[in-house]
């Protein structure tokens, strides 16, 4: 795989694309409003394109990093879409966070027109994006997952292969609704104890110290602490499509997901106060 196309240089686009870029991978993106600044990766090689099909054309393999299934479905098959340029044998790998259904569809789509895909959803935020330390989920042919693995290894941390394609997305969904059930449930515990006068550092050390350790705590504790936003950069906006899509995913299998509905609510119900930029350790400040 010698040139690499992205489309998605947003907060986790970027990283990856940066890190590919020091890897020496000649880089085509997709030129697009919702990206970030793209001077650095121009000035080390990248080149951009304004056609999702010229890109496939000239690549060997296709990184996605989009906001979720519309979008993915618009660049894959809608008017001038990858499928429409895609090389033989050219890889899609599909970072973004999507609906399992729609992926297996994307994957048929793909392999029509000659491709290969993977879908390998990230966890993990911008910071480790930024230092190539991000996860992978990997749904698709093992086989496959080991061709690319030297490319995946540029960004990533830890690759997991889960399953056939789809399971990464699948996996995905169930990853980030464990760890936003959590953090919606730590924050509304946060709420309740600054409502009661507990001191901040006093219910930190407490959990910490017991059954309300971990990922989740430690993300928060920033803001929990000093009101620090810079440590965990996921918004709420995020968070509330991630969990519609779990539940969609849970309902379409027939799995109980009571629970799941109601940490939806308590994220559309902050998002609708506080707005699409609001970030997810802000749900305290929103609880109160």
């Amino acid at each position: 795989m010698k040139t690499i196309g992205m489309i998605g240089i947003g907060m986790m686009g970027h990283g990856i694309a940066t890190n590919l870029a020091k890897h020496g991978y000649p880089l085509v993106l997709f030129d697009h409003p919702g990206n970030q600044p793209l001077d650095a990766l121009r000035a080390a090689g990248a080149v951009t394109v304004a056609d999702a099909a010229e890109l496939a054309s000239r690549v060997d393999a296709l990184i996605l990093v989009l906001t979720g299934s519309p979008q993915i479905e618009a660049v894959l098959t809608g008017a001038g879409g990858v499928v429409q340029g895609l090389r033989p044998g050219t890889v899609v790998i599909d970072c973004s966070t999507a609906l399992p259904d729609s992926t297996l569809r994307m994957a048929e789509a793909v392999q029509a027109a000659g491709g290969r895909f993977l879908d390998a959803p990230m966890t993990r935020t911008p910071k480790e994006a930024a230092e190539g330390r991000l996860n992978l989920l990997v749904g698709g042919d093992a086989g496959l997952l080991e061709a690319c693995r030297p490319l995946l290894k540029c960004f990533a941390e830890n690759i997991t292969h889960v399953g056939p394609v789809g399971a990464g997305h699948s996996m995905k969904l169930l990853h980030n609704y464990v760890s936003i059930g959590m953090v919606t449930l730590l924050a509304e515990a946060a709420a309740c104890a600054q409502q009661r006068d507990v001191a901040p550092q006093a219910f930190v050390e407490v959990l910490a110290q017991g059954g309300g350790g971990g990922i989740a705590l430690e993300r928060m504790r920033p803001y929990l602490l000093n009101g620090d936003l810079s440590a965990f950069r996921f918004a709420i906006a995020n968070a509330a499509k991630d969990l519609g899509y779990y539940t969609a995913m849970a309902e379409a299998t027939g799995a109980r997901k009571e629970i799941a509905a109601t940490v939806l609510g308590s994220l559309e119900d902050a998002l609708a106060r506080a707005g699409s930029q609001a970030l997810m350790p802000e749900l305290v400040s929103l609880m109160r």
